[in-house]
């Protein structure tokens, strides 16, 4: 039983004398009344507060064992490595003599070949020199020369060394050829003269490459007929 019942059952006034009693003795009215009030004294001297045992101690809420942190970001999936680029930029000047072209690439993928590139003069003036011009970071997959080596060319009493090419440049070059570009001359083209300029190539490593390959007179770019650039994309397997 909780004390605080039991001290109200003790001041309880029904529970502590008779009727009977208190009208035919006065005295004893009195003693009963002097420990009525003693009773109520002691009573109220010892009630006591309610024993923190009793309710115990407060509870406090229940945290997680860990928590993510407000700063702590998703793991984020690693992104491909960008392919390198083989864009060069366009020259400033152009020559507005217009020719038309083709690039026919016999290259296996994984293997060496050749690229053959057909330039026809469209125009009524001659061409002293065509240059054909891509990035040389491209050697790093496929490597462009205007020959394939042999010791027949270098041979002591050999055939005379005989090239087409007016020049083989990488640049930067005494006539102007940028830096990080490799330039290939051929020339001269008179008017509706085709050249066809054959391009070894070496494979160097594995897997396909895209390419600029630009089309200029010296170091200005030539147009095509319909007046756009002289320049296109070449594809590598």
């Amino acid at each position: 039983m909780a004390p605080t019942r039991h001290l109200t059952q003790e001041r309880s006034p029904t529970q502590t004398a008779s009727p009977i009693l208190i009208l035919s003795d006065r005295g004893i009215v009195r003693r009963i009344a002097l420990v009525l009030a003693l009773g109520l004294a002691a009573a109220g001297c010892s009630t006591a507060s309610p024993s923190a045992s009793a309710s115990g101690p407060a509870e406090s809420p229940s945290t997680p064992a860990s928590t993510l942190s407000a700063t702590e970001a998703p793991s984020s999936t690693p992104s491909p490595t960008p392919e390198p680029s083989f864009s060069i930029a366009t020259p400033p000047e152009r020559d507005e003599r217009p020719i038309r072209f083709s690039v026919a690439v016999a290259v296996p993928a994984g293997a060496g070949g050749r690229i053959t590139v057909k330039v026809t003069n469209l125009s009524t003036k001659r061409i002293d020199e065509i240059v054909l011009r891509w990035s040389t970071a491209v050697r790093d997959v496929v490597f462009l020369q205007p020959f394939r080596p042999s010791k027949a060319r270098i041979v002591d009493g050999g055939p005379p060394l005989r090239q087409e090419w007016t020049k083989w440049v990488e640049g930067p070059g005494a006539q102007g050829e940028p830096a990080g570009t490799t330039s290939l001359g051929y020339g001269p083209i008179d008017a509706g003269v085709t050249l066809t300029i054959p391009i070894e190539v070496s494979r160097n490593s594995p897997g396909p490459i895209t390419f600029d390959l630009q089309f200029l007179s010296g170091e200005k770019i030539l147009s095509r007929q319909d007046g756009t650039l002289a320049e296109t994309r070449a594809q590598v397997p």
